[in-house]
């Protein structure tokens, strides 16, 4: 097992990126992570889509197309030799002048990491995690959108933070608006009256790959979902909590703030969607 580091379709373990890439000097980069299946990537496609969809946010053009990209990264996971991996794919602006303004920036860097897999506890999914309800709040989408997955993630670093001080796992943001978001890497749903919510789109949110093939699922075996925008306080009466993700895909939240949610132990809708999420994910390899 190793790590490897593809850097523009090289394959360099000590490879390094210049002090004047703009990805360093500015956060002006755009990523996805990427998970394994028997070391071969699942949902490629769809993580690629919205790498683009990033980078035209940001008006980066990516000078790669996707098979380069699948080729790269099939290079760089069988080098790997990893039972799984964890795949991170960065689009920097690249190299340019000390300043803000990115017109001195002529070459984009692609930099894909594998990694050995870090799988999480196995008893975070037995006996669900804890979150914090944080006083640091999701970026606004009118100054920097959250959903465009860039490498600028310093309020997420702060709330991760802000939890680990409150003892919780993970944190919980709101928007300036007051409103549910999600965690600092992770979609928020939440249960109540048999109905599946989640924060929608408009609220700040990332649109997690995850979360849409859980919506997706959900409706498919006759579960009620709903979108929508609701304050911290409609968390007081959730009979579940879950997180979902590319790498710990749907994780049991039984723990807010310190108390229990639900009778403190991961729910009956959230031990469903997993098995379900876990069957569909084996079937794609």
């Amino acid at each position: 097992m190793t790590i490897q580091i593809n850097f523009n379709g090289v394959l360099d373990e000590k490879a390094a990126i210049s002090v004047f890439d703009h990805g360093f000097l500015f956060g002006d980069s755009v990523y996805e992570v990427v998970s394994t299946l028997h070391n071969r990537p699942i949902f490629l496609d769809e993580h690629l889509k919205r790498l683009r969809q990033s980078a035209a946010a940001i008006l980066l053009k990516i000078p790669k197309d996707d098979d380069w990209f699948k080729q790269e990264i099939d290079k760089t996971l069988k080098a790997s030799n990893n039972p799984e991996s964890y795949t991170r794919i960065v689009v920097t602006r690249g190299t340019g002048e000390i300043d803000i303004d990115p017109i001195t920036c002529e070459t984009p860097n692609i930099i894909i990491y594998v990694t050995p897999v870090k799988a999480y506890p196995k008893e975070n999914y037995e006996n669900g995690i804890s979150l914090a309800l944080v006083s640091i709040k999701r970026n606004p989408r009118e100054a920097l959108n959250p959903g465009i997955k860039t490498g600028n993630y310093l309020n997420n670093v702060l709330a991760k933070m802000e939890a680990r001080k409150l003892g919780a796992n993970d944190a919980l943001m709101l928007s300036p608006y007051g409103f549910l978001t999600e965690s600092t890497t992770s979609n928020l749903f939440f249960v109540q009256g048999g109905r599946l919510m989640t924060p929608s789109l408009d609220c700040g949110i990332l649109a997690g790959i995850t979360r849409d093939i859980v919506l997706k699922i959900a409706r498919e075996n006759g579960i009620l979902t709903e979108e929508g925008s609701w304050p911290a306080e409609a968390l007081d009466n959730a009979e579940e909590i879950f997180l979902t993700g590319t790498l710990k895909r749907i994780m049991p939240v039984t723990r807010l703030d310190g108390r229990a949610v639900g009778d403190g132990r991961p729910g009956p809708i959230t031990r469903k969607l997993s098995r379900l999420y876990e069957a569909l994910v084996a079937s794609l390899v």
